[in-house]
C-alpha cells in the first residue's frame, strides 16, 4: 500500500461548460438506460428460455452481464457530478471504479474474440459445430474470459495501489481511468506504462486481430454461398458486428498505446465515450435484437408476465 495523501479525487468530467451540462446530463442517461434495460432483458430472456441456452447464447449473456457491469461501474457517478457542485470521488471508490472498469474491459475484449470463434465454427463447420462447441469447449472459453479480465485488473489496480498521490488532485476526466491516473501520480510511471502497453498489444491488438482473422474466414465461407438472399443477410450480420467490435477496439487501442505524457484529455473523453457508453448500447441491439431467436425468447419473456 502507498503512503498517498490525497484521500480524495474531484472529477471533472467530460466538460465545465455549464450551458451544455443539462443537455449531456439527458442524453447520456438515455443512453444508459437504453444499455442497461437492453442488457437486462437480454439477461432475462436467456435465463429463462432453455432452448437458448447454447453456446452462442451464453457468450451473449456473458457479454451483456460485462456492458451492464462496465457502465454502472461509471455512468451512474459521471450522472451525479453533473447534478452536483460535489464532484468527487473518495481514494477507494475511485481505485474500485478502476478495478471493475478494468475488468469489464478486458472480459470485453476476450469475449468479442470467443464469439467471433463461435461464429467461425458455426458458419464453417456446421455439421461438427455441436462436437466442437460442446459443454466443455463454452465452459473453457468463460474460463479464459474471466482468468484474463481478473488478472488484467488487479495487475494494472495493483500497480496504480503504489503509486503516491502527493499534489494534484483533479481527474481530468468523467470516471478514474489509468491515464489521467498516471499523470496525477508523483512517483514514476513507467512500470505502469509498460503493463498498459503490454496489455494494448497482447490483449485488445492480439484480439482483434484473431478476431478479424475469424471473420476473413467467416466471409470467405458466405461467398460460397450460392443464394444472392443467403449472402446477403449473412454479410449484413457480419459487416454490422465488425462495425460493433472496431468502435470498440479502435479506441481502446488509440488510448492504452500511448505514454502518459502524450494523453491530451479533451479529445480523450470523447474517445472514452465509444467504449464505455456507445458500445454496450449497440452491443444488444447488433448482436441480440435482430435475431430471429431472441426476440421470440424476449416475446415469451413479456407473454409469461402477463399471466
Amino acid at each position: 500500500m502507498n503512503d498517498s495523501t490525497v484521500t480524495e479525487f474531484i472529477i471533472l468530467g467530460l466538460t465545465r461548460n455549464s450551458e451544455i451540462q443539462g443537455f449531456l446530463f439527458v442524453t447520456f442517461l438515455c443512453i444508459y438506460l437504453v444499455a442497461f434495460l437492453g442488457n437486462m432483458l437480454i439477461v432475462i430472456a436467456i435465463i429463462y428460455n432453455p432452448s437458448l441456452h447454447t453456446p452462442m447464447y451464453v457468450l451473449l449473456l456473458a457479454l451483456a452481464i460485462v456492458d451492464i457491469i462496465c457502465t454502472t461501474s461509471i455512468i451512474p457517478n459521471m450522472l451525479w457530478t453533473m447534478l452536483t457542485t460535489k464532484k468527487t470521488i473518495s481514494y477507494a471508490g475511485c481505485l474500485s471504479q478502476l478495478f471493475f472498469f478494468t475488468w469489464s474491459l478486458g472480459a470485453e475484449i476476450v469475449l468479442f474474440t470467443a464469439m467471433a470463434y463461435d461464429r467461425y465454427v458455426a458458419i464453417c463447420f456446421p455439421l461438427h459445430y455441436s462436437t466442437i462447441m460442446n459443454h466443455y469447449m463454452c465452459v473453457a472459453l468463460l474460463s479464459i474470459v474471466m482468468g484474463v479480465a481478473v488478472t488484467n485488473s488487479w495487475v494494472h489496480t495493483a500497480l496504480i495501489l503504489k503509486l503516491n498521490f502527493c499534489g494534484p488532485n483533479t481527474i481530468n476526466h468523467f470516471f478514474c481511468e489509468i491515464p489521467p491516473l498516471l499523470a496525477l501520480s508523483c512517483s514514476p510511471v513507467r512500470l505502469n506504462e509498460i503493463m498498459v502497453y503490454v496489455a494494448d498489444i497482447f490483449l485488445a491488438m492480439g484480439d482483434f486481430t484473431f478476431t478479424c482473422i475469424s471473420y476473413g474466414f467467416i466471409i470467405a465461407a458466405i461467398l460460397r454461398i450460392r443464394t444472392t438472399e443467403g449472402k446477403k443477410k449473412a454479410f449484413s450480420t457480419c459487416s454490422s458486428h465488425l462495425i460493433v467490435v472496431s468502435l470498440y477496439y479502435s479506441p481502446v487501442i488509440y488510448t492504452y498505446i500511448r505514454p502518459a505524457s502524450s494523453y491530451t484529455f479533451e479529445k480523450d473523453k470523447v474517445v472514452a465515450v465509444l467504449y464505455t457508453l456507445v458500445t454496450p448500447m449497440l452491443n444488444p441491439i447488433v448482436y441480440s435484437f435482430r435475431n430471429k431467436e431472441m426476440q421470440a425468447g424476449i416475446r415469451r419473456v413479456f407473454a409469461s408476465l402477463k399471466h
